[in-house]
């Protein structure tokens, strides 16, 4: 292969690259995110700088299920989001992310910083009760339970948009071959072109289990706030940087 040829090469390996080229398409993307309010040094433990925290430690646990996604697949997906502020915008960090294929993860940490690990976790309706799971290296560490579509959330195309349209931010680190940080910087990403589908609140719980390589729990459950079930079509697009640790 000539330069130019490996140049447009999406992503390794050379021979069946593990992803194609974005931007990435997803169809029926269900959420449930179970909202909690956790210890306030713990939220500022969990955020780099120069991202803060807000005045109320909110915490936002999410299952996510994707059964089409162009060049991904069907996938399931699982992990903690932080909202904080970057200067004086509001945005949500992603802390931790667990899923079960390897395309995504691949994609999601050399793109975008996506702090991805495999794990298993499952988004299933059982009976009355939406719920959500999260086995790693064969233990549970996690559970959520929503009551199913107990109340329509009024308005949410508009509501449900702006929360899916909010600025997300990943920590970045990719290492050059010398084991020194080659790459290290706060990136920034808004999903687009989203059609809500669905949208519901209701009563919900979730229990976390101290895990030392899925450490979940460190971030403990004092109080749930809500929860939220969704269905949504979006475009996940590449991102750009806003931080660079490598610069003084």
């Amino acid at each position: 292969m000539n330069r130019q040829q490996i140049l447009d090469l999406p992503s390794m390996p050379l021979a069946g690259p593990s992803y194609p080229a974005g931007p990435y398409r997803f169809v029926n993307r269900e959420y449930m995110i179970i909202s909690y309010e956790t210890d306030p040094e713990l939220i500022r433990h969990h955020l780099p700088e120069p991202l803060m925290p807000l005045d109320q430690p909110i915490v936002h646990y999410e299952w996510i299920k994707m059964p089409d996604s162009s060049g991904f697949g069907n996938y399931t997906e699982t992990g903690i989001v932080i909202p904080c502020k970057f200067g004086d915008e509001e945005v949500s960090f992603v802390s931790q992310m667990y899923l079960d294929i390897e395309p995504p993860i691949s994609a999601g940490r050399e793109i975008w910083g996506f702090p991805k690990k495999y794990a298993h976790p499952k988004l299933e309706l059982v009976k009355d009760t939406l719920t959500g799971t999260l086995e790693y290296a064969g233990q549970q560490v996690a559970m959520g339970t929503m009551g199913y579509k107990h109340e329509s959330l009024a308005g949410n195309g508009v509501k449900t948009t702006a929360i899916l349209t909010k600025t997300q931010v990943n920590l970045k680190i990719i290492p050059g071959v010398d084991g020194e940080p080659e790459i290290c910087q706060l990136v920034a990403l808004n999903l687009t072109d989203i059609t809500v589908k669905g949208s519901w609140i209701g009563p919900g719980r979730l229990h976390l289990v101290p895990h030392v390589n899925a450490p979940v729990a460190d971030l403990p459950v004092r109080k749930v706030i809500g929860a939220h079930h969704f269905i949504a079509d979006l475009t996940l697009p590449f991102g750009r940087k806003i931080h660079d640790y490598m610069k003084p």
